[in-house]
């Protein structure tokens, strides 16, 4: 009896030995990334954008043989669009998971929480959808790119289109009270000369808010010629509807600086019609320039999806296939190494070119001025999808701010005019 159990004892210890090797030979095989992304939430539709568009690229990637002949393991977590638990998340999957990039999100106070806490662990972390100027801004750090424009960004092209048209109007701002709100409408009105709030009022909204009742009536009440509605995600959808039922769309224009086709998708096509925003990227624009790549990922993202991308799928496409060709530049996982490959490169994947800029790690690239179609026009579509008219477009280069308006905000904030150093530097 004792020699039996002696030799099942070594049975069981050879074949934990044996499992253990080969998980390590496993992990030897793969490069863990982390999507961190809103699951549920007030941006769930966002979030799940994400997540279909990464799995897309990670299966694409892994079919070309992955990153440096490693294959790509995807974790995902749940943010639900709050700091503490998306901070806590980057932690688990860089202690935990291992993984050796980060990325995600639809809030810029999330990315700003889970950026000190790739900073501190040293690993790359990429923003999805985050418009906030501090993103890139005072609280820029050297692991921390930005994929997506920023409101600054945004601000800038869609003023160019309201100020031939509302020049010396009316306006009344409708915001939502975090970093991405504030700073979203402090850019616009600077860039549309609304900068005097007595005469050009507005409202803050607690983040998140269901009931637009009280911020709308304000609005009607002022008799604004433009309404600039700084929400998002479902917020901005039971606002719009609201209007729409109120009848303001009919006494003024509506703007959404920052569009996705999933807010317009949940807005309806009766309410968003006519409604003008920006967004860095939508599925109309690789066909209307002619951007192969861009059309190919419309076309593998509808058949595996049964429906046309947002912006947000397309920057979370993005940030893989980037991620690949950095990591592969660098010839190493190394995070100093392949964020050097990174900074101030120059690239194109599914729009005209862009660069992640060297001094504050912003993707500088064309912003998209649109405006809603009319209903027919978006229900004449398959999916009911087509909600966007290219109406006017805005250089990168033109519309990010330069490294010296960049010094002042970072003057102002009381941060040096420069990132941290990388180890060795």
């Amino acid at each position: 009896m004792q020699y039996r159990r002696t030799t099942t004892c070594c049975i069981q210890a050879a074949l934990l030995l044996f499992f253990i090797a080969s998980a390590s030979l496993a992990s030897e095989g793969t490069v863990t990334v982390a999507l961190n992304y809103p699951e549920t939430g007030p941006y769930f539709k966002q979030g799940k954008e994400q997540w279909k568009a990464a799995y897309l690229a990670k299966n694409q990637i892994n079919a070309q043989g992955g990153i440096l002949n490693k294959q790509v393991e995807l974790v995902t977590y749940n943010t639900q669009s709050n700091t503490d638990i998306a901070a806590k998340n980057a932690v688990r999957a860089i202690d935990i998971d291992g993984a050796q990039m980060v990325f995600g999100g639809s809030s810029s106070a999330v990315a700003v929480a889970v950026s000190k806490v790739c900073q501190q662990k040293g690993v790359p972390f990429f923003g999805t959808l985050t418009y906030s100027t501090t993103v890139t801004g005072c609280e820029a750090h050297r692991h921390t790119f930005r994929e997506c424009n920023d409101s600054w960004m945004a601000a800038k092209a869609i003023s160019s289109f309201l100020k031939k048209k509302y020049s010396g109007k009316k306006y009344f701002y409708i915001t939502s009270d975090y970093t991405w709100g504030w700073t979203t409408e402090a850019s616009l009105r600077k860039f549309t000369g609304t900068e005097d709030k007595s005469v050009h009022k507005g409202i803050l909204t607690p983040f998140p808010s269901i009931d637009f009742t009280e911020a709308l009536t304000a609005a009607a009440r002022e008799r604004p010629d433009v309404l600039v509605m700084v929400l998002f995600g479902q917020e901005m959808a039971n606002a719009i509807r609201l209007a729409h039922k109120m009848g303001m769309k009919d006494r003024m224009q509506i703007v959404v600086p920052n569009l996705t086709l999933g807010m317009a998708e949940r807005g309806g096509p009766r309410a968003m019609q006519g409604v003008v925003g920006t967004v860095p990227w939508c599925w109309q624009v690789p066909y209307r320039y002619h951007f192969k790549r861009g059309i190919q990922f419309v076309e593998d993202y509808r058949q595996a999806n049964t429906r046309y991308p947002s912006s947000s799928a397309a920057s979370a496409y993005t940030i893989l296939f980037e991620y690949k060709a950095a990591v592969e530049r660098a010839g190493s996982f190394d995070a100093p190494t392949v964020i050097k490959a990174l900074e101030g490169h120059r690239y194109q994947l599914l729009k005209d070119p862009q660069v992640w800029r060297d001094f504050d790690h912003q993707s500088v690239q064309t912003v998209y001025v649109v405006r809603c179609k009319p209903r027919d026009e978006v229900v004449k579509n398959k999916y009911n999808l087509d909600y966007f008219e290219i109406i006017d477009s805005l250089p990168g280069d033109m519309a990010a701010c330069t490294r010296r308006e960049w010094n002042k905000t970072r003057d102002a904030a009381g941060k040096l005019a420069r990132l941290e150093k990388l180890p060795g530097e």
